[in-house]
């Protein structure tokens, strides 16, 4: 159980990459903690970012609205990780552009929107740490660029079932068809025929809202 206010001890756990002790003893002072339920919705299209999230545990999917209003699946976040997205919309002050939703019960340590900027002069570990959330984000979403554009979509399909089972860290997704389609941006007719197709290869059993991997996808 996390407390309301980490200690050094917490911040050396969760966030190890931090290493100055004069980063740790801010984050302390100005951190706080955020408990979020499954399903709830962290930060919404249009809204003004005021804290940068810190996964402390948990899953949040971050998702983008396209032009015709449909919902584009982006990538997951999971302990330790931040949403560079989320960073950029609290240094230009401008409102968002996602939408992030816990995934599981998360917790997350908020970080002041006017300490960004400052840290990225003072501490060499906080710096870093932002290029790498940058780097790592970019390649999730160029990954999901040549998804749409270069994949067939039973691959992508396979795709998103092998990225789920990572993040839950064993061999079942719990999700519906219906969500798997939001994600993909298709349609349920398409995603379920596909599972069928994939259930009688072998690869996976379906069940109510459940598809457990038999073996690899991907």
């Amino acid at each position: 159980m996390i407390p309301p206010q980490l200690t050094l001890q917490h911040v050396r756990q969760y966030f190890p990459d931090f290493t100055e002790p004069a980063l740790q003893q801010e984050i302390i002072e100005n951190g706080k903690v955020h408990s979020f339920l499954e399903g709830a919705v962290i930060m919404d299209y249009g809204s003004y970012v005021r804290m940068l999230p810190l996964i402390i545990s948990g899953t949040i999917k971050i998702s983008r609205l396209g032009p015709d209003g449909s919902e584009l699946f982006l990538y997951y976040l999971t302990r330790g990780d931040s949403c560079t997205m989320t960073f950029t919309c609290c240094m230009s002050d401008k409102p968002s552009e996602i939408r992030a939703v816990a995934q599981e019960p998360t917790i997350v340590l908020g970080l002041p929107q006017q300490k960004l900027d400052e840290w990225m002069m003072k501490y060499k570990s906080w710096k870093n740490f932002v290029l790498q959330a940058y780097d790592n984000r970019m390649t999730e979403m160029i990954r999901t660029i040549d998804q749409i554009s270069f994949s067939r979509l039973d691959q992508r399909l396979m795709q998103y079932i092998h990225k789920a089972a990572v993040i839950n860290d064993e061999a079942v997704v719990y999700t519906s068809h219906q969500s798997i389609a939001d994600d993909l941006n298709v349609s349920r007719e398409a995603i379920s025929r596909l599972l069928k197709s994939l259930e009688k290869q072998g690869y996976v059993k379906l069940g109510r809202n459940k598809i457990s991997i038999l073996k690899t996808l991907v």
